[in-house]
């Protein structure tokens, strides 16, 4: 696969605000197209296949795996597993749009690392490991055990935000996205 366009990345620990930051960037750059991940975990509340995930049986995410299907993959929870497919990425590129990704921090750094110059990776730092728990709370969508590894998880992500172009904290979401923003044009205009 070649890379034929820019690409942006955003990568934070579980309840960090990146996917709602995703969003409005969404609105604000028409060029942008969101990169929709693979995953062998099912889908949460209203989520749906092919529009937040690739919803696949870890089988089928192995198969997947063993033919060369992905540009990077990631099994970030024991038997949970997430990763980019190279024809999601090509099927944007040949529209001239930009991919704007939301992965996981392994993910994020990988993507980096096989795109470069062409790749702008940004963290979303959340305020403190406190507001962090609040949020996940907050969702109603995971019970306290998942909410609880997902914090446990968040110390090594936030260790590996030096990997990254650009860290930015969401306190105050008009702010994060301002900042983030901000960052995007110049990357685009570079």
């Amino acid at each position: 696969m070649q890379a034929t366009g820019k690409l942006i990345i955003f990568s934070a620990p579980s309840g960090s605000g990146k996917t709602t930051i995703v969003k409005e960037l969404l609105k604000l750059f028409p060029q942008f197209e969101f990169s929709i991940s693979a995953t062998s975990r099912q889908p949460r509340g209203t989520e749906q296949n092919g529009v937040d995930y690739f919803f696949l049986s870890p089988e089928e995410f192995h198969e997947k795996v063993q033919a060369d299907e992905f540009v990077e993959w990631e099994e970030v929870y024991n038997g949970t597993c997430y990763g980019t497919l190279k024809s999601e990425m090509q099927r944007i590129w040949e529209k001239g749009n930009v991919i704007i990704f939301d992965v996981d921090v392994m993910g994020g750094i990988n993507l980096k690392h096989i795109f470069g110059e062409n790749a702008c990776s940004i963290f979303i730092m959340p305020p403190s490991i406190e507001a962090l728990r609040e949020r996940l709370i907050g969702r109603g969508t995971d019970s306290m055990e998942t909410i609880e590894k997902r914090v446990a998880k968040s110390g090594f992500e936030i260790s590996k935000s030096d990997e990254f172009d650009h860290v930015i904290v969401n306190d105050v979401l008009a702010d994060a996205i301002a900042q983030t923003r901000d960052v995007i044009n110049t990357f685009l205009t570079e």
